[in-house]
């Protein structure tokens, strides 16, 4: 039985490698164009707390992490990236955004957003948001979207 499984892994590892290798060749990567027009923001406590919670996705202001530039993660990362930047947009904001501030009041308060799964393995220990820290940001972004 142990010879079956090593010459089936010695038949599929390669194969997994090679895989994985060709992979790293489409370029799949996250743009950053230029920040056109922010939110005014009522405090810097306020943009902080949104940069360190929402800005990685929800901004054109997106950070490189080295394991966003590894495939497949990094095909996950631009779609969940261009997902963010579509449904809300810091960097692009304009007063036709403002009725999607509801939807961030509720996806905040309800603990979606951030999701839990951006937390993972404390990669961004910043967006991990205290009870208090949740409720601060909220009462800023009343105050600064309206």
């Amino acid at each position: 039985m142990r010879s079956r499984i090593w010459k089936f892994a010695r038949f599929v590892l390669p194969i997994v490698v090679i895989a994985f290798l060709l992979m790293q060749l489409v370029p799949y990567r996250i743009r950053n164009p230029p920040a056109r027009l922010e939110p005014k923001w009522d405090s810097a406590r306020t943009r902080a707390l949104t940069v360190a919670t929402c800005y990685d996705c929800h901004s054109n202001e997106t950070k490189h992490h080295w394991y966003t530039q590894v495939a497949p993660i990094s095909w996950w990362t631009v779609n969940h990236v261009r997902d963010g930047r579509g449904a809300l947009n810091f960097s692009e904001w304009r007063a036709s955004t403002r009725h999607e501030t509801g939807n961030i009041y509720e996806s905040i308060s309800g603990g979606s957003m951030p999701p839990s799964y951006y937390t993972w393995f404390g990669f961004h220990k910043a967006a991990k948001l205290t009870a208090k820290q949740r409720a601060e940001l909220l009462a800023g972004l009343r105050k600064t979207l309206g």
